[in-house]
Order: C-alpha cells, then structure tokens, then sequence
C-alpha cells in the first residue's frame, strides 16, 4: 500500500510514530475522479449503485478486476479502481455501516480499543464483509499487533483473493518483519490484479534484488 495505512483499503493514513516508525498502510482515493477518461457505463454503475447482495457484489467486482488488469493507462485505472473500493464498503447492512462509521471516528480519536470493539462487532454480524477484516487490520496495526494484522489481511484475501489494498498490507507487513520472499509474492499478486498501480513495479523490483542476494 502506498504506506501501510490505506494498504488495507482504508481511508485514514497511519499517524508516523518517530519514536517506533511502523510500515504506513496505504490510503484510498476519496470523492469521484477529475480529469480522467470517462468510465464505461458498468464503471459508472458500480460508482453510483455499488450492489451489496453477495452474489451480484461477487459478478460486479469480477467485471471490475477485469477492466483492472487491462486498463490501458494509469488514469484510466483510477476509476475503476475507485468503483472497486465502493464496491468493497458496501456491506448491505444498516448497522454495520453506522458501526464502521463509529470505528472510523474512534480510529480518528487515537481510541483504538474502541475501534477495535466496534469492528469486532461488525465481523461478528457480517462474517463475510471482507472489509470490516480489513479495517480491524489496519488497527491492529496501530496498535502494534502485527501478526494479528497479517491474520486479518490473510481472511480479507480468502474472501477475496484480488483485494489489492489487503494484497499491498500484506507486502508492506511481511517486508518491515523481514519476510522478504512471502512480501515478493504478495506484490508479484497485486500486480496481476492491478499492474498499474503505483510503486508497486518498482517494489517488486526491489524485492526480487533483495530475495535473490538471500539467495533464497
């Protein structure tokens, strides 16, 4: 992820802590993209009406990784990528957005514990909502808890293998503990969903260097 804050897909940058730096798990565009090329009509739809039934969630994201994978330009991309973290927030529950929302504030106050609460909740209402993992992920990050973390990014990708922002945390997360071959193939995965998206070449790059003079 651009920094292990929003690698979790999540909105909120992880505050840098001088004292005890930590990967920043990288962070999700917000508002809808200016100056882009104009989506195709099934883009447009998922940006405007993201389903949240499992079944047509499952068809309209497999549609959307798709146009992912052969985007032809990185602005071209943007969009989709941005129906596809829509996609991603729409849980289909009144209540478990209204406790997101909640966890999302707490996150924001520095109260973690609560945050973490409210996120167990949602999980434990939508155990399938591959999004409240990825949040409780990112705080257990926070909070210093990183094989906690992996735990959760590793349940958001058996939920969705293609979850590209859970993919990054992954490679950010198994990178900063030195686990340099496992963090390889978490990006070489992210770049077969999204080739285009940013840094993410370079790091593979980096890292085959790194795994291969470890001889491994």
């Amino acid at each position: 992820m651009t920094a292990l804050a929003s690698g979790l897909g999540y909105s909120l940058a992880a505050r840098a802590e001088t004292a005890n730096p930590r990967p920043e798990l990288p962070k999700e565009a917000e508002g809808p993209p200016e100056g882009l090329p104009t989506p195709d009509s099934f883009v447009r739809d998922a940006l405007r009406h993201p389903p949240a039934d499992a079944a047509a969630k499952a068809a309209v994201l497999d549609g959307l990784y798709q146009r992912l994978a052969a985007a032809p330009s990185v602005d071209a991309a943007k969009p989709v990528a941005q129906a596809v973290e829509r996609v991603w927030r729409a849980s289909g529950s009144p209540t478990a957005d209204l406790l997101v929302a909640r966890a999302t504030s707490a996150i924001e106050q520095q109260r973690l514990d609560l945050a973490l609460a409210l996120l167990n909740s949602v999980i434990e209402l939508q155990p399938d909502y591959a999004e409240a993992w990825n949040r409780r992920a990112y705080v257990y990050h926070l909070r210093d808890e990183p094989q906690r973390a992996l735990g959760d990014l590793r349940h958001v990708l058996a939920l969705d293998p293609k979850h590209y922002r859970a993919l990054e945390g992954l490679g950010l997360l198994t990178r900063s503990l030195g686990e340099k071959k496992a963090a390889l193939g978490a990006y070489k995965k992210l770049i077969e969903v999204y080739p285009l998206y940013e840094g993410a070449a370079k790091t593979v790059e980096e890292l085959s260097l790194e795994v291969e003079g470890q001889g491994i």
